[in-house]
């Protein structure tokens, strides 16, 4: 028995050994997250005051489902854009205003997400609010989608005004009826910022900047949202009422792609 039990111990130990090799055997092979460089920052760590509803990391977005990336609603920013941000909004308090962000920097993932949905024309999820009136096979051609995006480099970001106090914005929950994003403010998801006369992500000539047919009230906000961040060092995106980039960028050139999360700016 003792030869017996000695044998059944060491195939216990070498059978042993060879789970342990295999376990570690993926966990050797897979790649580690990239961190952000140290130039990037949490906008929250900069300024706390600013207002986030960071749409993507939720359903609510043209595709219906979460981005890729996006592990958390955090807004991560290159260090000027988020100091630049933080100038604006202390004008903005002073008048009762806040800043809100929808988006900031994107991962390169999230934006190749974006095409694969483009590209999949049977998806129309959400053709109701935020593309009624453009063809799915139009959105590359009218540049709504691209294979590369300036928020990925760091120093753009997408976001609105709310007049203060801020109401709370109801949660969005899947299958609600849809209304046209460009519909009267009362209908369209309500949302507790300023009436810009579309709702965020619009896939529609509505939401240039400086569309004619956007008046009044409306136009006034535009504009307001457009002098303030201009003056703290911003270019508006023509086509998107919500899009600014910061100038000049820290990376020009460089299209990042570490995801969405708190470790990837932890200590900066």
């Amino acid at each position: 028995m003792t030869g017996l039990a000695s044998a059944f111990r060491v195939l216990v130990a070498t059978t042993a050994a060879l789970l342990a090799s295999t376990a570690a055997a993926p966990a050797a092979d897979a790649r580690p997250e990239p961190k952000a460089p140290e130039e990037f920052v949490s906008l929250r760590s900069v300024d706390p005051t600013i207002i986030q509803e960071m749409r993507y990391p939720t359903s609510h977005t043209f595709m219906g489902v979460p981005v890729d990336g996006y592990r958390q609603p955090l807004c991560v920013l290159t260090r000027p854009a988020a100091r630049a941000l933080h100038d604006a909004q202390t004008r903005l308090l002073r008048r009762g205003y806040s800043l809100k962000v929808y988006d900031c920097y994107r991962p390169q993932r999230a934006v190749d997400h974006f095409v694969r949905w483009a590209k999949d024309l049977d998806d129309q999820t959400m053709k109701g609010e935020f593309y009624p009136r453009v063809d799915k096979t139009r959105l590359f051609a009218d540049g709504y989608i691209a294979e590369k995006s300036g928020h990925s480099r760091g120093s753009t970001v997408d976001l609105t005004l709310v007049k203060l106090p801020a109401a709370p914005t109801p949660p969005y929950r899947p299958g609600r009826p849809q209304v046209p994003c460009y519909a009267p403010a009362a209908e369209r998801f309500p949302d507790n910022s300023v009436d810009m006369g579309t709702g965020f992500d619009c896939f529609d000539t509505l939401s240039h900047t400086d569309d004619p047919r956007v008046r009044g009230t409306q136009r006034a906000h535009r504009q307001f949202l457009k002098r303030t961040l201009t003056d703290a060092g911003f270019v508006n995106l023509a086509e998107e009422w919500w899009h600014y980039t910061f100038t000049p960028e820290l990376f020009p050139d460089t299209y990042f792609d570490f995801p969405v999360a708190r470790r990837s700016v932890a200590g900066h």
